[in-house]
């Protein structure tokens, strides 16, 4: 397995954070993708910055991040624009050498009479086999979801459609056991986060910490009371079985650290490096 980082975990700007990536040791980055200077619509004078700084520190791109936000593949009639920009990702994706792209997609019903279910499969089934044909994979962020509801969807989906698993989503949001939904997920895991956090609140409704994040963003999240993101190794995330797991069902991708929280994610970044490096 590699280690990867989120440029904008950093929060200093992709291009140093490129640089400060490859000052620590890592494999690869993520880049948002959506929005911003690393989009759809930057210049052919910014592609080439980019990779540039890429190989000049040695680093790949391990996913891009096509999270629009919001309420994601939810809205059936928001998802003909969500559909087009995930697709435009997609293409931008390859040109960097990167075949996944990262995504939440909103809140999967358990139940699949929900008329969301179908709104929500419809979208990420026409992505999925836009992003299969170009050779990638679209990956569903773990979140809200137990594992086994995740499943049933990604089992309806036609093809190009795989899992950005994230061990924290599930430890400190809803509860499922991470080890588990490795050994779940197994035939469809192309890439994971490396985040660590506690469930405060066994009461907490997933699905209303989602939507929070929904019209809120990252800010809302780490404004929910009923739960935590920790530095790597200080929560709740059972490591050494998580990545046992990984490894035990082939797993030889990115461990790519995200931190979204605390008064200093660099440095807690720099220890996340280390502490993975024993695991590797």
């Amino acid at each position: 397995m590699k280690i990867g980082a989120i440029t904008d975990c950093f929060k200093k700007g992709n291009i140093n954070a490129i640089n400060t990536a490859a000052k620590l040791g890592i494999d690869g980055v993520q880049i948002y993708a959506t929005s911003g200077e690393f989009s759809p619509a930057m210049s052919d004078e910014a592609k080439a910055e980019y990779k540039k700084a890429l190989a000049d520190n040695g680093l790949v791109v391990s996913a891009l991040c096509g999270d629009m936000g919001g309420y994601g593949f939810e809205i059936e009639a928001d998802n003909a624009e969500r559909v087009r920009k995930t697709k435009e990702i997609v293409d931008l994706a390859i040109e960097f050498g990167a075949n996944v792209i990262t995504t939440h997609i909103g809140v999967i019903p358990a139940d699949k009479s929900n008329p969301r279910y179908k709104i929500m499969l419809d979208a990420l089934t026409e992505c999925g086999l836009y992003a299969q044909s170009k050779g990638a994979t679209l990956a569903i962020e773990t979140g809200p979801e137990k594992a086994a509801t995740l499943l049933m969807f990604l089992e309806d989906t036609k093809g190009g459609v795989g899992v950005n698993l994230d061990p924290a989503n599930f430890t400190m949001v809803t509860g499922q056991d991470a080890v588990e939904a490795v050994y779940m997920l197994k035939d469809y895991i192309v890439h994971t986060h490396a985040k660590d956090g506690n469930m405060l609140d066994p009461e907490q409704d997933p699905t209303n910490v989602y939507h929070a994040f929904a019209v809120g963003d990252v800010d809302a999240l780490n404004a929910c009371k009923g739960f935590e993101e920790v530095p790597l190794g200080e929560g709740s995330v059972d490591w050494d079985n998580y990545i046992k797991a990984l490894r035990d069902i082939g797993y030889d991708g990115f461990l790519t650290i995200e931190r979204e929280a605390g008064p200093d994610p660099e440095a807690d970044i720099s220890m996340a490096v280390g502490f993975l490096k024993k695991y590797l």
